[in-house]
């Protein structure tokens, strides 16, 4: 649960927009659509490498 504090004389336009952020900082969403299907833990394992392998790639400079 998120708790946002508000001063008497703030906005309620502020204190939705920190609440927005505190929102998105906590990547809820993220997890909730991620929970919405079952990804198998090697295509997940696999997803990673790929990933890992890219950014391998990125630093070392084969890549542009």
């Amino acid at each position: 649960m998120l708790i946002i504090d508000s001063k008497d004389c703030e906005n309620i336009d502020k204190a939705l927009k920190k609440y927005k952020k505190k929102f998105e900082k906590s990547k809820t969403l993220l997890q909730l659509r991620e929970r919405q299907t079952f990804t198998k833990p090697s295509v997940v394992r696999r997803g990673q490498v790929l990933k890992a392998i890219y950014k391998q790639q990125l630093a070392s400079g084969k890549l542009d």
